[in-house]
């Protein structure tokens, strides 16, 4: 029985993480759950799981969660990002599932990874801001970090067996967002419904905002960086619209090896939970007499700017990525608020990128310093 701890189980990985506990009762029991605010589903979810403890990382909320489930004796309520940090320690935690949104999971990941647990790494931007310490701290602490993004997944899956002096390039599939084939003057008004309208996977809104600009895919980009061990020039983006290849990898004799399967999260969610094993499921299989066709093109850099600007960060290194990340999540939340029009996101990462102060071998403490500059700066500049 692996006991799990989910980071974000409010989320649209957390929630479909617990459908994957749920369909595997034998194999893996629920000890923690966190959400930052969301107290009716947390309240609903600890009835339904009764997991050992809820967190919730909104201090505000603490005494509407703890009065809602106050009938449940065994399930304790905590409130604050340091119980995050203490609860990812306990003996008692087998696997964390880091799913938070953003920045704020880069935190209770290093205390999760200190602790030398596995972890099931949904939050990419751990590894977008903080890869290199990241990965000091897993090898010195023996954390087994398991991609649960479908394309890292992909490529961890098709990377066994192998070794990895044989990787020749990772090749990265990317839907193309629902904008794939609309002109720079076609984005200049897109609103922030129609970004919302993924083709292929059902995902939060700051995601999919991501993935409409291929900042998503960008942040894979650097995060393939960390959990491969390969070099820029060695992974390349390559438009999937159909999303069933998830990703490949070229080998240093010319093969290819692909994974493929249905856009449905809950695949890397079980792979990585069952790792080494794969488990059964009942999920909708491919079907290539339906499908017919399998699709793919070189992204446009030119229009989706952002893919490019990660590629930059990633070879600057230092606080470039962190830099990236900050200005990236201010941007977001402004068009989601209708602040500002979709191609301002990119000229506004672009800016920060610039003007921002550039740390070459930043510490824990620039990467917390930084985030918070950049936020102030480019909060100010939208106004």
């Amino acid at each position: 029985m692996r006991r799990i701890a989910i980071l974000g189980s409010t989320g649209s990985i957390g929630t479909q993480a617990l459908d994957v506990i749920a369909a595997n009762p034998t194999l893996f029991e629920l000890f923690a759950i966190t959400g930052h605010s969301n107290v009716a589903l947390l309240a609903e979810q600890a009835r339904r799981f009764k997991p050992n403890m809820v967190i919730i990382t909104d201090d505000s909320k603490y005494l509407e969660l703890k009065e809602s489930i106050s009938d449940l004796d065994d399930v304790k309520v905590f409130a604050g990002m340091q119980s995050v940090c203490d609860m990812v320690a306990m003996s008692s935690v087998d696997m964390v599932l880091t799913s938070m949104v953003g920045y704020a999971g880069l935190q209770p990941t290093i205390a999760a990874v200190k602790a030398g647990k596995t972890i099931a790494l949904a939050n990419k931007e751990t590894l977008v801001v903080a890869g290199e310490l990241i990965c000091s701290l897993a090898a010195q602490h023996r954390s087994a970090i398991l991609p649960v993004d479908s394309e890292h997944s992909a490529i961890f899956q098709c990377l066994a067996g192998e070794q990895d002096k044989s990787i020749e390039k990772l090749l990265l599939t990317a839907s193309g967002g629902p904008f794939r084939t609309f002109s720079l003057e076609q984005l200049a008004h897109v609103t922030k419904a129609d970004a919302l309208k993924h083709p292929n996977w059902d995902m939060g809104a700051k995601i999919t905002i991501d993935s409409a600009s291929m900042m998503n895919k960008g942040f894979e980009v650097i995060e393939a960086k960390w959990l491969f061990g390969v070099q820029k020039e060695q992974i390349d983006v390559v438009v999937h619209p159909q999303s069933i290849v998830h990703s490949m990898v070229q080998f240093t004799d010319g093969s290819i090896k692909a994974q493929l399967g249905m856009p449905d999260m809950r695949l890397p969610i079980q792979y990585a939970f069952g790792y080494p094993n794969r488990l059964p499921n009942n999920y909708e299989r491919v079907d290539f007499a339906k499908i017919a066709t399998l699709t793919f093109e070189k992204p446009d850099t030119n229009k989706f700017r952002n893919l490019a600007f990660a590629y930059d960060a990633m070879d600057k290194g230092g606080n470039m990525p962190c830099i990236l990340n900050a200005a990236n999540e201010v941007v977001v939340h402004a068009f989601l608020h209708d602040k500002i029009g979709f191609l301002q996101m990119s000229d506004i990462i672009e800016w920060a990128m610039m003007t921002m102060p550039f740390v070459a071998e930043p510490s824990y403490d620039d990467y917390v310093a930084c985030d918070a500059l950049v936020r102030e700066k480019v909060a100010q500049k939208i106004g």
